[in-house]
């Protein structure tokens, strides 16, 4: 189906992503995922071709693009590059709305340029080692002393923790009756005092993204580094979340139809009985089945995402969207695997790195079963 999303801003946009992946990504990216990280250089080179900061305005360095379009522009074509650019996409469409709706006029000026240029990447921890998706029970907290924070606690799943140059920190500064209110958000920068990075976690997929364990011990954390309101922190994750969900969204469909394509390519080629894999009526039947959960995902995708940009993409709608394309792309990969056969197992093959990066979007920026929880909610259940 032809899709109507993007515009000839967006298409021009797209072809100095899909030349920059192929010269300057695509060559070293095997190098990486082996690595379990991406060199921090490439981020400040992402910066220089205007990756970075998209959204950030002109006047602190960024493209000045308050169009979550060209995010998914990029999402797309490091999926059909078949590469990866570490924690990039979380970076600009998870972490710098954050700094975007929340921060002040000096801690805009203070951290934006930075975060635009790739000098300063950022990171959002919210995970715990005993709380999940339920944000409202974490324990990691901060008690003010005179003009600073004292935080203490850990973060784990933290993504791209390691290269992590500011960390947006959600910890409880007070407790009210509702276990909701009292989050807080702190803005806690490499090197501060206390603030440790502990192991980079080995992950079954998405290798190339350094994931972290965080510490904070006794962190001296200036007050003027809270971002929003004092206790109003998870209504500031939830409105955020929303930015988050539909990231990981974008990065679900492009990945199906990555394994499609995939899919198409190999069993044209491969020869089974004499004949390609693909003249089997199994195989037409398989991948026909594929193609239309895609279009069906894809159009629910751009249809939030005009919703976004008009601001009227909600909590429930977006969760209705994640749990679709999270389950949806899993089950697209895993049927495009079985086409390739005993090869699809090897990672030699992109179709089994597909497989192993895509199972981390039913957990990631909130559970299906999580999904499943909040549109119930919405239902009056």
């Amino acid at each position: 189906m032809l899709r109507s999303l993007y515009e000839q801003d967006h298409e021009d946009f797209r072809k100095v992503v899909r030349t920059f992946l192929e010269k300057e990504i695509a060559p070293h990216f095997e190098e990486w995922e082996a690595a379990g990280i991406v060199p921090k250089d490439v981020y400040r080179r992402c910066g220089e071709v205007g990756l970075a900061g998209l959204a950030v305005p002109e006047q602190y360095g960024g493209g000045g693009v308050d169009d979550f379009r060209f995010t998914a522009v990029v999402i797309e074509e490091i999926f059909r590059a078949r590469v990866g650019l570490g924690s990039l996409p979380l970076h600009t469409g998870v972490v710098t709305p954050y700094f975007l709706h929340l921060a002040d006029e000096e801690q805009k000026r203070r951290w934006l340029p930075g975060i635009a240029a790739g000098r300063t990447m950022a990171s959002i921890a919210m995970t715990e080692p005993g709380t999940g998706s339920d944000l409202s029970g974490m324990v990691t907290n901060a008690v003010r002393d005179g003009d600073d924070w004292i935080l203490n606690g850990a973060k784990t799943f933290i993504t791209g923790g390691i290269n992590a140059d500011l960390v947006v920190v959600a910890c409880r500064t007070s407790r009210g009756e509702d276990r909701r209110d009292g989050l807080s958000l702190l803005v806690v920068e490499d090197g501060m005092p206390g603030f440790t990075k502990g192991r980079k976690l080995d992950k079954l997929g998405t290798r190339s993204v350094d994931t972290a364990e965080l510490f904070f011990d006794n962190v001296r954390v200036p007050a003027s580094h809270m971002l929003g309101e004092e206790g109003k922190g998870f209504s500031h994750l939830t409105l955020n979340l929303v930015s988050e969900r539909l990231t990981q969204s974008v990065q679900s469909l492009a990945a199906a139809r990555a394994a499609v394509e995939l899919a198409v390519e190999y069993t044209r080629e491969r020869q089974v009985f004499g004949r390609p894999v693909a003249s089997f009526q199994n195989t037409k039947f398989v991948l026909a089945e594929c193609a239309t959960e895609l279009e069906a995902g894809q159009a629910m995708v751009d249809h939030a995402i005009v919703e976004y940009g008009a601001g009227r993409l909600t909590v429930p709608q977006v969760c209705t969207v994640k749990l679709f394309t999270s389950e949806t792309a899993n089950r697209i990969i895993d049927k495009c695997l079985q086409l390739h056969g005993g090869y699809g197992y090897m990672l030699e093959y992109p179709i089994a790195r597909l497989y192993a990066d895509i199972r981390v979007a039913r957990i990631a920026a909130g559970s299906s079963e999580i999904m499943k929880t909040v549109i119930a909610k919405s239902l009056g259940l």
